[in-house]
């Protein structure tokens, strides 16, 4: 769906800012292999469907009264499971959930965001942050990562200062390149950012493939930093969507100002704290996906092609004869659905399962340089 500004009916006030805007969204094709939007390729492990079917058979008789407004049980698991991963001692109070990531990136927006609220990201990163931004009339400047996508510090830094943002975005592992920002490079920016009085947001998404140290610990020395999690990736969740922050307590003050009320079903909390439950089960095939990643890599680059160092679920790769959107439509042509990120002569692919991913890398030795 395209919405060019003359398409819009003169009796719609919708903002002048938003008549350009398409909606974000990949392409849904069925009878394909999806590996286009990072999903985890697994289907939930058959107890922890029986034990998300349990919890929320136990909360259908009261779907007459509305949810916890504040889902605490499901703060608490979340904060449980942050701290078990990173040996950090946080509570509910330091914790949000929504529906998706992109929810609590949007309500933090709403709270700290604003047309007198610059914020700031260094592209290319994930494209919905600048499309939140414009979402909140929350004015948004580029910074920029090198060719190879990794991000110099120093112009990072320098960046900050000079525009002096009131929010800064840093996506770690980054999408849709993969690769990761070391914890003491975080350290600097979240020093820089502190300097100004700016909120830096990190997007951690794929936090779980990653090897680097979560940046929620450094939220201890550093109360203007914000980390934003994901359960649809690492959980094999996304049919769910259920997505949270972890930050300072006055942090999570200011997002219940701008939530909606009621936001997170009682349906929704049911399922995440029954999955929080069972993450073990849950998460068992994230080191299967880790070394299938590294499989790929391995294979695409003696093939000759170029593959970005990726921490995440998916690979960013060059090298192919023709146009991104000329390959693109080459896999697509062959029952294999992946990414065109807008980046020329770079396509993305999800990591699926062995069979999945032994389908893609057919089709792209056929491509090989």
């Amino acid at each position: 769906m395209t919405s060019p500004q003359s398409m819009w009916p003169t009796w719609l006030p919708l903002r002048e800012d938003l008549k350009n805007l398409s909606p974000y969204g990949a392409p849904q094709i069925s009878g394909v292999l999806h590996l286009n939007t990072n999903e985890n390729p697994f289907p939930l492990p058959q107890p922890v469907v029986e034990a998300i079917s349990t919890r929320i058979n136990q909360r259908i008789a009261d779907l007459n009264r509305y949810p916890d407004r504040d889902a605490v049980l499901l703060r608490e698991k979340l904060a449980n499971y942050i701290n078990l991963l990173s040996q950090t001692s946080f509570s509910k109070e330091n914790v949000w959930a929504a529906n998706g990531s992109n929810e609590v990136l949007q309500t933090l927006l709403l709270a700290c965001g604003g047309p007198t609220s610059l914020a700031l990201g260094f592209t290319p990163s994930y494209s919905v942050h600048p499309l939140i931004a414009q979402i909140t009339a929350t004015p948004w400047i580029a910074g920029f990562r090198e060719p190879t996508f990794s991000l110099d510090i120093d112009a990072a830094v320098e960046k900050i200062l000079t525009a002096n943002p009131r929010l800064v975005f840093i996506t770690t592992p980054n999408n849709p390149t993969g690769n990761v920002l070391p914890l003491a490079d975080i350290f600097r920016i979240a020093e820089a950012a502190a300097s100004i009085s700016a909120l830096l947001v990190v997007d951690e998404a794929y936090q779980e493939f990653s090897q680097e140290d979560s940046a929620v610990t450094l939220i201890g020395q550093f109360p203007n930093l914000v980390v934003t999690r994901t359960m649809s990736k690492a959980f094999a969740f996304a049919g769910a969507r259920v997505g949270y922050l972890v930050a300072s307590p006055e942090v999570i003050d200011a997002m219940f100002i701008t939530r909606l009320p009621y936001h997170l079903s009682s349906l929704t909390q049911a399922a995440a704290e029954a999955a929080l439950d069972n993450q073990e089960l849950l998460q068992a095939e994230v080191q299967f996906l880790v070394s299938e990643r590294q499989r790929m890599s391995s294979v695409m680059t003696k093939a000759g092609f170029s593959v970005v160092d990726s921490q995440a679920n998916f690979l960013l790769f060059a090298g192919f004869p023709d146009s991104s959107s000329d390959t693109w439509k080459y896999f697509l042509d062959r029952g294999i659905l992946i990414r065109d990120v807008g980046l020329a002569g770079f396509l993305r692919v999800t990591i699926g399962t062995v069979a999945e991913n032994e389908s893609f890398l057919t089709e792209l030795l056929k491509l090989r340089p």
